[in-house]
């Protein structure tokens, strides 16, 4: 895609800065294939943010709530605690999980109780952390905890969070005791000024840039390949901020859609392929919403104006109104297919798209490619549910409710002596033996990525009594492991990176299984099809990974219903089978045989 005005990748921050200081209100109009409109509109100028000199070193730039602030982390060797009484984890029903959820609202009163109800509309992107920093007075307050929304936030923590402006963020992220010390937004505190951000992605060149920085005398406090970006930004020698944010992003490879708060101004930026979505909106009084979907911005009244388009920055400055930069000349969007998959809600507009028309129309090519006979369709809730209802209209066989879901269990459970078998499985979902005694049943879900899930799933309709269960599957096979922002195990654990259709459906039990094929679904996506990114499917990575993926929680559990955290030892493996990862890698990698 090509931007209306050409700007070359920026080697020198001072060239970019005569032209911003000559052209104070520049922005670049987005690409004519986006068929979105959207009129900057200066927003009024919030009456209760009273100009303070940023060079003021007296006041301090920010407060912290937190059960593990990091203002505490700074100098010190703080130890988090374990529980040895947490028998077992329940995990993440064999699906990848994208990784994390971010809001910012710009202008208005309200905006950290906004945030928080936006971050509970996001809570289904990330479920471990929660945390929102606002920015009153020139001051930045920051208030982040483990758990839901609900639980990390309440009347009084909201109330240490005053201003007009505001970012938040949801994390699902590794367990253990880095998690409570990478929980977003993470604030830092620079020379002149300081700076809360928010991330959603994952960078591929994090540990080349990490050991850079800590060469160079930088101390890292978490394992979050964030806090990398935000010592880019503190030796960054560029002036004013956004050319430190600039200066950062040329180095940064990979997936980020991020928000930076400053005391006076709001960023949005988006990584050149646009892999994590950002869209931007409206509020009655003028605010302005940024979010990861769209949902967000219904819950909160917000009007859907545009996406964050890659490669760019959008600048919200309480004096001059928004402000658009395109960062960096960027190829085709590589947009993340999941999203549509499996990640976003029914409800939201991901990438310009339904949501729920992408399912809905999976559904219905299942049915058409891989018709059986049956006499019932039932889904694997919640995300199987909307491919399920095209499937059976297409189909015009009944669709029912064959699997209820339990929403109030929680990750960890006690077990008892007596082992019952699929246990977990048992715990979250309830076959209806009405709707599947003496039926043949079609079964359709999303993913599959270990098989392990899928197979305890299929026993236990049969165990209700079902005659014959068919799966079909909502997507492609997942045969590669993601680096862009979702948490994948690693490729030696995909089931279909390992079997073919058939060695699958006689290892889960079903009677048939089908999957949605790469040709369909791009077919489907017609025009658009090129700008997603189908990596996962194919093993052919946009950005190609420099680095070996670390392994998560999960990968260490048998598919996370067994198991103590006190089981993991940590470590890496290789990345995909399919691509030879080590050709690829840094010299020193190698050498290092990580």
């Amino acid at each position: 895609m090509a931007c209306s005005a050409h700007l070359s990748p920026l080697s020198s921050a001072s060239t970019l800065s005569k032209f911003l200081f000559k052209n104070p209100s520049f922005s670049l109009n987005p690409p004519e294939k986006n068929a979105i409109s959207f009129f900057p509109k200066t927003l009024p100028k919030p009456s209760s943010f009273p100009w303070i000199p940023v060079f003021d070193a007296q006041k301090p730039r920010f407060t912290i709530s937190s059960k593990n602030p990091i203002s505490d982390v700074f100098g010190t060797n703080k130890s988090e605690l374990e529980d040895d009484s947490v028998s077992s984890f329940i995990d993440n029903d064999d699906k990848p999980r994208e990784e994390c959820g971010v809001v910012g609202i710009f202008g208005d009163p309200e905006a950290s109780r906004l945030c928080y109800l936006a971050l509970h509309a996001l809570q289904h992107r990330g479920q471990e952390g929660a945390g929102i920093v606002s920015v009153n007075n020139n001051v930045l307050h920051s208030v982040t905890g483990i758990g839901l929304v609900s639980e990390v936030f309440n009347e009084s923590k909201l109330n240490k969070l005053p201003g007009e402006m505001a970012i938040g963020h949801v994390r699902y992220s590794t367990a253990g005791s880095s998690m409570l010390k990478n929980v977003q937004p993470l604030v830092a505190g620079y020379r002149f000024w300081s700076v809360g951000v928010a991330h959603n992605g994952n960078l591929v060149n994090y540990r080349a840039l990490r050991d850079m920085l800590e060469d160079n005398g930088s101390i890292f406090n978490t394992t979050s390949d964030t806090e990398v970006v935000l010592h880019l930004i503190a030796t960054s020698k560029a002036r004013p901020f956004l050319l430190r944010i600039i200066d950062a992003c040329e180095k940064l490879e990979g997936a980020y859609s991020m928000l930076f708060l400053t005391e006076d101004k709001l960023f949005a930026v988006r990584d050149r392929y646009g892999f994590r979505p950002l869209v931007m909106g409206r509020r009655s009084n003028g605010a302005v919403v940024f979010a990861s979907e769209t949902c967000a911005l219904d819950l909160i009244e917000a009007t859907y104006e545009r996406e964050v388009y890659p490669g760019e920055v959008l600048i919200m400055d309480k004096n001059e109104g928004i402000q658009s930069l395109c960062l960096i000349p960027h190829p085709e969007p590589k947009q993340c297919i999941f999203e549509h998959i499996y990640f976003s809600l029914p409800n939201s507009v991901v990438f310009q798209k339904s949501v729920y028309e992408s399912r809905r129309i999976f559904g219905e090519i299942l049915a058409t490619e891989s018709p059986v006979d049956c006499d019932v369709v039932i889904a694997v809730p919640d995300s199987g549910m909307v491919a399920a209802l095209g499937y059976a209209a297409k189909a015009g066989v009944p669709f029912q409710q064959g699997l209820i879901r339990s929403h109030y269990v929680g990750r960890t459970f006690i077990e008892p002596s007596q082992k019952i078998r699929d246990f977990g499985v048992k715990l979250k979902l309830s076959p209806i033996r009405g709707v599947l005694e003496g039926k043949r049943v079609v079964v359709v879900d999303d993913s599959i990525v270990r098989g392990t899930t899928s197979s305890k799933i299929v026993r236990l309709i049969k165990e209700a009594g079902a005659k014959e269960v068919h799966m079909r599957i909502a997507s492609p096979p997942i045969i590669a492991s993601c680096y862009y922002g979702v948490d994948t195990p690693s490729s030696d654990e995909l089931i279909s990176n390992r079997m073919s259709v058939e060695e699958i459906r006689e290892f889960i039990g079903c009677d048939s299984l089908a999957f949605l094929s790469l040709d369909s679904m791009k077919k489907m996506l017609g025009s658009d099809s090129p700008n997603f990114c189908y990596a996962c499917f194919s093993g052919k990575y946009p950005v190609k990974p420099t680095e070996f993926k670390v392994k998560r929680v999960g990968d260490f559990l048998d598919d996370g219903l067994n198991g103590t955290v006190n089981s993991i030892d940590g470590g890496c493996v290789k990345g995909p089978q399919i691509f030879n990862i080590e050709k690829e890698i840094d010299p020193l990698y190698q050498q290092n045989k990580l």
